[in-house]
């Protein structure tokens, strides 16, 4: 496997890392074999949405800490955020995997609160089998989306690979909601950080208060930590900041507003708070990253 020179994985450093790869922009590349992946032995944090399906053989990696074991027709499905490690294939492993950076995850699912809503699922299912049929629509989509990306010249190329992209998500979504149907009662713990993502989804532009949410959920800030770190490996203020950054991101991205008018929708006392709140948890000012 590659060593990336970076603490992280993201769509930017892979395409460094492949060199000749099928890609749009920083936003999403496409792997046509689990050996182009570049991940590697040590710990690294995904930075964007990594979805993968295995063809043929197995694999096995850690995600946060817990050892996940990957077989024939398994999709893996890892978050912005997680934290993989001791990455490994047998001889005989196939497969094929994408990555979708942050921005272009919430371009894509900007409207499908639903769907969004399931890939929590994933935090703690990061591997799920299909059967043999579902892994052939799967694969079809991937061919599709591999198709409009090798051509450059088409001038709706982004927007085809977005809604293919879209379409195998909710079919994917489908999938994972009739696992969730089916799947044990939620922990305690469980029940409550997902009530607690929910609350966060909704108010994280006026409330970044653990304690807010804590009096929602009528539990102590105290408590509320604890599970949710327990739970995700991250601590509410690690949710709300997320939340928050992802819509910066996209505000800054995908819309016309000015610095300042971002500023005051999401409700900071000021541009200059907002200004080094952004680039703490980004490393660059907003201004920058919108150039960018």
């Amino acid at each position: 496997m590659v060593n990336l020179r970076t603490p992280d994985i993201n769509v930017s450093h892979a395409k460094q890392v492949m060199g000749q790869c099928m890609f749009i922009d920083n936003d999403l590349l496409l792997f046509g074999s689990f050996d182009e992946v570049p991940l590697s032995t040590d710990p690294r944090r995904v930075n964007c949405l990594f979805v993968a399906i295995c063809l043929e053989g197995s694999a096995k990696y850690t995600v946060d800490g817990k050892e996940q074991l990957v077989k024939k027709d398994d999709v893996i499905l890892i978050n912005d955020g997680q934290v993989i490690d001791s990455y490994l294939l047998s001889h005989d492993c196939r497969g094929v995997a994408m990555m979708c950076s942050n921005d272009f995850f919430s371009e894509v699912l900007k409207e499908v609160r639903e769907i969004s809503n399931l890939f929590l699922f994933a935090y703690s299912h990061p591997v799920f089998h299909l059967m043999p049929e579902r892994v052939q629509t799967f694969m079809e989509y991937y061919n599709l989306i591999l198709q409009k990306i090798k051509d450059p010249e088409h001038q709706f190329r982004r927007e085809l690979a977005m809604s293919l992209l879209k379409a195998m998500l909710y079919d994917m979504g489908n999938e994972i909601h009739r696992r969730l149907l089916s799947a044990p009662k939620r922990t305690c713990a469980e029940t409550i950080f997902h009530d607690f993502i929910v609350l966060v989804k909704e108010h994280f532009r006026q409330e970044r208060r653990v304690g807010w949410y804590a009096e929602q959920l009528c539990i102590t800030p105290k408590y509320l930590s604890e599970t949710v770190k327990q739970v995700s490996r991250r601590t509410p203020n690690d949710w709300i900041d997320h939340y928050v950054i992802l819509e910066i991101r996209l505000l800054l991205r995908c819309s016309n507003m000015s610095i300042k008018e971002i500023a005051q929708d999401l409700n900071f006392p000021n541009q200059s708070f907002f200004g080094k709140y952004f680039k703490e948890h980004v490393g660059t000012s907003p201004s920058k990253y919108r150039r960018y």
